[in-house]
């Protein structure tokens, strides 16, 4: 497959309200021009509240897009429209440049091309692996002969053919999931619809797990949608994320982006760790209590500080360890300085007990908006 040279903005509309949306230009993925994933002013109601609020975004062919949001946000409400298994009270779906619904339009799920994976995989339990991955084809009346050439091929792509004839209660996890991929890809889906797919898994397996997921998205060249509330999970999966909140997007972007730069408070202090407080900003400096730092971003009076841009030093900003907890490698610790409300989180390399006194240097910070 040929990497396009070629840029394409990807962007979400909202309203007025919403000042905190950013969009964030990317590399194309690989693959055709176009998007995959077309949403036009997208809403959904149940009982009084509103899960889906007038969200608009699109997803290029091939791309690996993540949704992440606290629980409730209404990101599975999201993925359940795309897949025809919600209908939306209005807005508009289009799927590889085909709408879904509409006005007067409105596809049933069989007929949207459309693969999902939810956290219990759904596999038949009296059917081995390959007849669960054969099953799409059988439906569709396909001759035994074709079904079993096909299937053949979607356990190769998951590494799972020593494993056809085995049933699901002799799988681990991530081989039930990755029959479930297979099957996905059996139904001839272009659009891949992941609904909290490691959720079950131990901590182990979920790490492992998320290579095979890029594998298998990089080596079947469909695009996917991946919901999770776990930051970290999207960020090292997805090509372009968004971080929902009540219905919307308050942030659409690459994860580094995100990361870096967010858009809100709110997406800064759920993407990974950090602190925010009021500092004196002028032009690309900020200064708090006597000390001068770099600062980029819109930059008005809030800085927000990741745990990398925080060190010691014998000339730092006095303060105390409140919390330290090992994580491999590093100690994960707050700070509390006196007269500042919120507690300075940063990474040390060396043991770290509350109690202990420090001295903070910050060496950068992102000037949050209004």
């Amino acid at each position: 497959m040929q990497t396009l040279p070629t840029k394409r903005t990807l962007h979400a509309s909202f309203e007025a309200a919403n000042d905190g949306m950013q969009s964030t230009e990317v590399d194309e993925p690989k693959g055709e021009i176009g998007m995959s994933i077309r949403i036009a002013e997208l809403s959904k109601t149940f009982s009084n509240h509103r899960a889906i609020n007038d969200l608009t975004f699109e997803v290029p062919k091939n791309a690996f897009f993540c949704v992440v949001g606290a629980s409730g946000c209404g990101k599975s409400t999201l993925l359940r429209l795309i897949a025809g298994l919600e209908t939306p009270d209005t807005g508009r779906i289009d799927l590889s440049d085909r709408e879904v619904f509409g006005t007067g339009v409105n596809v049933p799920p069989e007929d949207r091309k459309v693969g999902v994976v939810f956290q219990s995989y759904a596999l038949w339990p009296h059917m081995s692996v390959a007849k669960n991955v054969a099953f799409p084809y059988e439906a569709q009346g396909v001759s035994a002969t074709h079904a079993a050439e096909r299937t053949a091929e979607h356990l190769e792509r998951v590494a799972l053919t020593e494993l056809a004839g085995r049933r699901p209660e002799a799988l681990s996890g991530g081989q039930r999931q990755r029959v479930a991929l297979a099957r996905c890809l059996a139904s001839d889906a272009r659009t891949i619809l992941m609904d909290e797919p490691l959720a079950n898994l131990d901590p182990h397996l979920r790490g492992t797990m998320e290579g095979e997921l890029r594998a298998f998205h990089d080596r079947s060249e469909v695009t996917t949608l991946y919901i999770t509330h776990d930051q970290r999970e999207a960020m090292a999966l997805a090509d372009v994320m968004a971080v929902m909140d009540q219905g919307r997007f308050l942030q659409l972007g690459t994860p580094q982006d995100i990361y870096d730069r967010p858009a809100t408070e709110k997406v800064a202090r759920f993407i990974g760790r950090g602190t925010v407080f009021e500092a004196d900003i002028r032009g690309s400096e900020a200064s708090f209590q006597g000390q001068i730092f770099p600062v980029s971003g819109p930059a008005s009076g809030r800085v927000f500080i990741r745990p990398e841009r925080v060190s010691i030093a014998d000339d730092g900003i006095p303060a105390k360890i409140s919390t330290a907890h090992y994580r491999g490698g590093f100690w994960e610790a707050e700070a509390l300085i006196d007269g500042v409300d919120a507690s300075v989180q940063l990474n040390l390399a060396h043991p770290a007990h509350a109690g202990d006194h420090v001295a903070l240097r910050f060496t950068g910070g992102w000037g949050l908006p209004d």
